[in-house]
């Protein structure tokens, strides 16, 4: 399905603040010791997941999209999201306040989101990596960057849940 729509800020929002509350529902419950599993040594655990969250709204995100469209000569900062896993110990981390400090950071981000005059999504900047990224780039990346990591954690719920099910099979429930 292709769109002919221009960008309309306050649908992003809104995408935002729904991730922030779904990703919130789904780890909310879950207690320290099974947030930090991880199904295998390549995988990421759910804390690990939630801290990443963190540091991408407020290293990441709203700092690039704020530089793109406010300050386009100006070089980004270096980030290391997969270094920062164990550089930062996420996996050391409680789950609640982790998420509490997620959930704090989108919050300042919707804020600052709403409070954006006069945009044009279509200002572009060269990203480090030598291709063009526009403004709207950014947000809808940002936008869609929730939702690969809610499939994370929708995947470590399900390996967790076949393993505290185990003997039981659940392959009646169908195929993952």
């Amino acid at each position: 399905m292709k769109s002919t729509k221009l960008l309309n800020r306050h649908d992003v929002i809104n995408h935002l603040r729904q991730n922030a509350a779904i990703i919130r529902l789904l780890v909310q419950d879950v207690a320290n010791e099974a947030a930090r599993w991880r199904p295998d040594a390549d995988s990421w655990s759910i804390l690990e997941v939630i801290n990443h969250l963190y540091d991408e709204e407020r290293e990441d995100f709203r700092v690039r999209l704020d530089l793109i469209l406010h300050r386009p000569d100006q070089s980004w900062p270096p980030i290391d999201p997969p270094g920062w896993v164990t550089e930062r110990q996420y996996n050391a981390r409680s789950l609640s306040e982790s998420l509490g400090d997620f959930l704090r950071e989108r919050q300042r981000s919707l804020t600052w989101l709403e409070a954006l005059q006069e945009l044009d999504w279509a200002t572009s900047v060269q990203a480090p990596w030598g291709k063009a990224i526009r403004a709207g780039d950014m947000l809808a990346a940002w936008t869609a960057h929730d939702l690969l990591h809610m499939r994370q954690l929708v995947a470590l719920k399900w390996a967790m849940t076949r393993l505290d099910l185990a003997p039981y099979r659940v392959d009646y429930a169908g195929d993952w």
